[in-house]
């Protein structure tokens, strides 16, 4: 049997970029048991309220659920148990510096298959205040008004 290549999305965290402003993104490794790949395979996840954290130099993703898999009755596994998440050490040491000190919080992006194996997109981010969530509605709003103005502009439609 073929291995496969290529990326296969699982899950996109959308609120992310709406409640964070993230300056630096990380991938990693996840380390799951065989029910949890299925489920994952199956899309049956959810990614919003899960987050990250350096626990004795390891990095975790912590709350992130994954629904059990049916056949595995016999030996099921945790649903939001804290998983370890595979990164350099260098990545590591530079997460736990700015979560601990710089007021960062580690949130997960999105989470996908890349060449077979479960990948996890990790962003370091503040947390955006209501004003700055506003401004950014505005200045979509804007853009998007701008180039269906242009849209008709080109259609004759003025």
């Amino acid at each position: 049997m073929a291995k496969p290549t290529g990326e296969k999305l699982i899950v996109k965290n959308r609120r992310a970029t709406f409640d964070y402003a993230v300056e630096d993104v990380f991938e990693g490794g996840l380390v799951l048991l065989g029910s949890e790949v299925k489920s994952l395979r199956a899309g049956k996840v959810d990614i919003v309220d899960s987050y990250g954290a350096v626990d004795n130099g390891q990095l975790f993703l912590k709350q992130l659920y994954i629904a059990p898999f049916e056949q595995a009755k016999a030996f099921p596994h945790e649903v939001r148990r804290n998983r370890l998440v595979l990164a350099h050490r260098h990545e590591i040491e530079k997460i736990d510096e700015a979560v601990s000190k710089g007021g960062f919080t580690l949130i997960p992006l999105r989470l996908y298959f890349k060449d077979g194996r479960a990948k996890v997109e990790l962003g370091l981010a503040k947390g955006k205040k209501n004003y700055d969530k506003r401004a950014d509605m505005a200045a979509k709003t804007a853009s998007r008004e701008a180039r269906d103005a242009i849209g008709r502009g080109r259609k004759g439609y003025d």
